[in-house]
């Protein structure tokens, strides 16, 4: 039976050009790597890699360029090897920086990019070492500078305290407020009535405030020093929250963890990578289309949390029973039932925590709204991807496909669901073809529109 011409074939192919549309404008935007393809290898030495990681990220004017492919100790020195996307041009003025990606120690490899009209550099040949530092390397040394700066005023003041050298501004002050004090003395020695005058008349002064002050105000003051005494005496006895807070040492410890635990979080948001996926499937047996539409939230490199709508045309089974009289003229009868298929779409949901090892992905969780997990195997640089899925553990169904990147964001996939209860159900066949879109694709795209 030909399906070219069903509005289901028609549906599916506006969604495969729709998408590969929308993939050819985001390439045509995007400024990230993607490493899709053959990357190019470059290496420098440094005297000390700590805060590096294998798979660690290589950026160029802020934009991610390649990974860190490996770090070997080569005479006492680490040697960083670095995987650059083709796009990522390295000339022989180019240089690399350790950079700090938060207080918690991290760092990636920042690459300036030098004379662009330069050669390329030899890949055999290590790229050039900027001291530039950068971030909280930087920071550091500021603050030394900062400390030294400080011990040389600090110097300077206690020689001009000590010695009134006159040589400095400093110094010039001393003399200058001693000088004065001299002139205070000369002048209370020779006006000592109009000193002595004055002092009576502030005890006037006092006596008459002493009048408009009564035993009522007196008597409130000392209630208002009382209640400070009562507060201060169950702070010293470590009552009360803020009592607790200064006395007790466990309350303190708990209030710094809290604070790591949130600066933590915080540095592990600021990582956060989300990408969108949308793809659809066509299925042969059933002549409809199974849609993917879902969200890929990456904390860090080495895990991620994949969440998906799916909407599946293969959801309602339906048994149709037919009476036969055997007999025309008796009421012997016999009962025949058919089970068919109805191609309804039911929605699902498939919500996993995944795991990187090396070439391999561990994923558990909820997959087509039944618990399940799956393992996929990644190959040729991360453009092919095998996969398995096992779940419905009721009814065992077992998913094998593959997915090949034809284009950044852009790939086609391939395989059979319902592989395990073929002998029951016929196995599904499907092909399809879907899109990938990063947040630096997007951050890209929104960066075109506004200009």
């Amino acid at each position: 039976m030909s399906f070219v011409g069903t509005p289901e074939f028609k549906v599916g192919a506006l969604v495969v050009t729709v998408s590969g549309l929308i993939g050819v404008m985001c390439l045509k935007v995007a400024n990230g790597p993607g490493l899709i393809g053959r990357s190019h290898q470059y290496h420098f030495v440094v005297d000390n890699a700590g805060g590096l990681v294998k798979k660690g990220l290589v950026k160029m004017a802020g934009i991610k360029v390649g990974v860190v492919d490996d770090i070997e100790l080569e005479n006492g020195k680490a040697k960083i090897i670095l995987a650059l996307d083709p796009d990522a041009h390295v000339t022989q003025s180019s240089s690399a920086e350790l950079r700090s990606d938060g207080i918690l120690g991290d760092k990636h490899v920042e690459l300036l990019p030098g004379n662009p009209s330069d050669a390329e550099l030899d890949p055999n040949q290590p790229i050039r070492v900027s001291q530039g530092g950068g971030g909280m390397d930087e920071l550091m040394t500021e603050g030394k500078k900062v400390a030294v700066a400080l011990n040389e005023l600090l110097g300077t003041l206690n020689k001009a305290a000590k010695e009134g050298d006159p040589s400095s501004p400093i110094g010039r002050i001393i003399l200058n407020v001693e000088q004065l004090s001299k002139d205070l003395k000369e002048v209370t020695a020779d006006n000592k009535d109009k000193v002595s005058e004055i002092l009576d008349r502030l005890k006037n002064i006092s006596k008459n405030v002493d009048t408009y002050v009564n035993e009522e105000t007196l008597a409130s003051v000392d209630r208002s020093l009382k209640n400070i005494e009562d507060i201060t005496d169950k702070v010293n006895k470590g009552e009360g929250t803020l009592g607790r807070l200064i006395n007790d040492d466990q309350t303190v410890e708990e209030l710094n963890m809290a604070i790591a635990n949130v600066n933590k979080f915080l540095g592990t948001a600021n990582q956060l990578e989300t990408s969108m996926d949308f793809h659809s499937e066509y299925l042969s047996p059933l002549g409809a289309a199974k849609t993917y539409i879902g969200v890929k939230l990456q904390p860090g490199l080495d895990r991620y949390y994949e969440i998906y709508a799916i909407s599946n045309p293969k959801g309602v089974r339906t048994k149709n029973t037919q009476i036969v009289d055997t007999n025309s003229g008796g009421s012997t009868t016999s009962t025949t039932t058919n089970t068919t298929d109805i191609a309804k779409n039911q929605l699902s949901f498939t919500a996993l925590f995944a795991k990187n090892f090396y070439d391999f992905t561990l994923k558990g969780g909820l997959i087509e709204s039944t618990g399940g997990f799956g393992i996929d195997y990644h190959m040729l640089n991360n453009r092919l991807t095998l996969s398995g899925e096992f779940f419905d553990f009721q009814n065992f169904q077992l998913r094998l496909f593959a997915k090949y990147a034809v284009f950044k964001g852009i790939y086609v996939t391939a395989g059979g669901d319902n592989l395990m209860r073929a002998y029951q159900t016929p196995a599904n066949a499907f092909v399809g073809a879907g899109l990938f879109i990063t947040n630096d694709d997007l951050k890209a795209l929104a960066a075109r529109i506004s200009l």
